[in-house]
Order: C-alpha cells, then structure tokens, then sequence
C-alpha cells in the first residue's frame, strides 16, 4: 500500500466501514502521500474528524461517499472535519466534478451524512412494518418502486410537495397536511411546526422552484414519469411491467 500511494496525487480508500480499521488505514496513507496529496474516504457515514484523528497532516483528509453501483451513479457526498482545511473539500468537489459525478457539499459534520440518514429513516420504518406483520417485503417494495419512488428519481420529496400545494406552493401544503405530522404514521417524531421551519421550508422550495409555475412542473414530472416507464418497460420490472401488461390488454 505505501508504494502504491507513494506516487498517487489522490487516494481514495475504501475499506470495510469499521471505524477503527479505517482510522488505522488513513493514518498509514497519510504517512505514505506527499503532504499535499488529497486523500478521501468512501465511509457511508463515520465523521472524517474522527478519521482524521491520528494524521500528521488531518487538514487535506476529506469523506467523499459515493452511491453503489459507483459507475452509474452520480451523486458522491462531500465533507471535511474539524482539521480539514476548506481548500481540500474544494479540491475534492472539483476532483469528483471532473470524473462526471455530481458532488454534494455537506455543511455540517453529522454521522451517515445526508442520503444515507433518509435512507435509513425509511429503512427502519420498513423493517417495523414488516416486524408488524403489517406488510411483506414485496409488498413494501412495491410501495416504492410503483409509487414515489419512480418521482424521486428525478423530483425529490420538498419539489412534489411543494407542487401539491396548488399554486400557493409549500406553505399552503404546509397549512393543509402540516397537522398531520402529529399523527402516528411512522415511528419517528416530527420536529415542531414553527413559523422558521415553515419559512425555511417555502423559501427553499420556491428556489427549487425557479419561477416555474405549477402547471409547469406538473408538465415536467408528467414528461419524466413517463421516459421512465417506457425505459423500465424494456426490462419488464416495476412500472415498467404494469405498463407492458396494461398495453397487452387494451
């Protein structure tokens, strides 16, 4: 490993995600590269400042947590410790730009980052409901894959809602469905619906939403819903598979 960093300009480790053996690796790279070298951790959610504890030279360690399978997916998180100077995480965002990812700066240093902590919400509200014998895998995965997850691969979960406020947007979705977060729908407790989070949430989503109108964004979700089912259809799963049948038969 020290010969094989010795001439690198980046290293990107991605041992298995155990805290202590990634420690221990990043401390042996961090010997074996020129101090300029920007060396990055695949981790799906260990802080880099803890990563980063046992360097001579923390401020050029950075996470850079991409998505599986890494050579289709864009999206690569990244983020820097309480040593990493701010030069590294640039570097890195430009380093991942240039591969043809899609880099995401995470602001603050939290544990799983920030797609792994959604995924993982949703992931244990699964495993409760199937604990529950409230639904099956399939079943679940059905929820999915036929449902919000077909608009979540190109509208994520604040530009829907905010279109499923009619023209008022997101503060009238707020005023309409907000009192249902008091409601025991999942297992996790909703934060308080105070006048800064339902700013925060109309302001953001009124950038997301770029001028365009509702009738605008519903044309943009309608055309990208269906390019993605006629694509599935050629493989036959999911939506894909529903559409197929349904043209079969009529």
């Amino acid at each position: 490993m020290e010969s094989a960093c010795g001439g690198a300009d980046f290293v990107q480790e991605s041992a298995p995600e155990r805290a202590d053996l990634k420690r221990a690796l990043i401390a042996r790279i961090d010997a074996s590269t020129e101090p300029e070298v920007l060396v990055a951790s695949s981790t799906s959610g260990l802080k880099p400042s803890d990563l980063q504890a046992d360097c001579e030279h923390p401020e050029r360690i950075v996470v850079g947590h991409p998505f599986n399978p890494v050579y289709l997916l864009p999206l690569v998180e990244v983020l820097g410790g309480e040593r990493t100077a701010r030069e590294y995480v640039d570097r890195a965002m430009a380093f991942y730009a240039d591969l043809g990812m899609q880099p995401l700066r995470v602001r603050n240093e939290i544990d799983g980052f920030l797609s792994d902590r959604l995924q993982e919400a949703l992931w244990r509200e699964a495993l409760h409901l199937v604990n529950d014998d409230v639904a099956t895998t399939e079943e679940l995965d059905a929820a999915i894959t036929l449902g919000p997850g077909l608009r979540w691969a190109f509208m994520g979960t604040f530009l829907a809602f905010h279109m499923a406020g009619g023209d008022a947007g997101m503060r009238h979705f707020m005023e309409q469905f907000g009192p249902a977060l008091k409601l025991p729908w999942t297992r996790f407790e909703a934060p308080e619906l105070t006048d800064g989070l339902i700013e925060k949430l109309a302001s953001g989503t009124a950038r997301q939403a770029g001028g365009r109108t509702v009738k605008e964004l519903e044309r943009l979700r309608d055309d990208c819903l269906v390019s993605i089912m006629e694509a599935l259809r050629r493989h036959g799963v999911g939506a894909g598979k529903v559409l197929a049948g349904s043209e079969a038969t009529s």
